[in-house]
């Protein structure tokens, strides 16, 4: 289980420097004895087009890639007492295991057993039990900008809810992911 953001993907990582040549010693070439040494000179040649390439000659106005921030507006819930609790548990649950139809920490959640357990736990509240069904369960539906803590995130693809988490605010959620963690 894992927190993150309620759609799209980061770019860590996606500009990174390029590390820096490495100029090795240039040892005679034993494959062709008797022949003139041009491995320096080529060496030497190669060397300049890659770090000419490779950064414009080293500059060092060179700075990572940021992804877009979206500003998230803070929703107040209905129930502060209450969202709070609902999310102060399930963050306590990030990191256990992965089962498919798992609903405890012992054993490991899926998305919905994920929601189930925390709801119950906390508000003794017993919801459906699949992310389809949780879906359909009676409560306005909010537009992303209106998410409140505690509120279900849902996500769909190809037309069916496949996914629920747990809004924690800022854009970011806690659930399940089938990837585990």
């Amino acid at each position: 289980m894992a927190a993150g953001p309620p759609k799209g993907r980061t770019t860590v990582g996606l500009s990174r420097q390029a590390r820096p040549a490495k100029l090795s010693t240039v040892k005679k070439a034993a494959h062709y004895p008797g022949k003139p040494l041009r491995a320096p000179v080529q060496a030497l040649a190669v060397a300049v087009l890659v770090l000419s390439g490779a950064g414009c000659g080293g500059s060092d106005n060179v700075r990572p890639a940021t992804a877009a921030q979206r500003e998230w507006p803070l929703v107040e819930p209905a129930n502060p007492v209450d969202a709070n609790a609902v999310l102060m548990r399930a963050i306590s649950l990030v990191g256990s295991p992965y089962r498919y139809g798992g609903s405890s920490p012992e054993t490991g959640f899926d998305c919905s057993g994920l929601v189930n357990y925390v709801y119950r736990d906390i508000l003794d509240l017993r919801l459906p039990r699949s992310s389809v069904e949780l879906s359909a369960w009676p409560g306005p539906r909010l537009a992303p900008e209106r998410l409140a803590t505690a509120d279900l995130v849902f996500f769909a693809s190809a037309g069916s809810v496949d996914h629920v988490g747990i809004y924690v605010g800022q854009g970011r959620f806690v659930h399940a992911p089938s990837s585990g963690g």
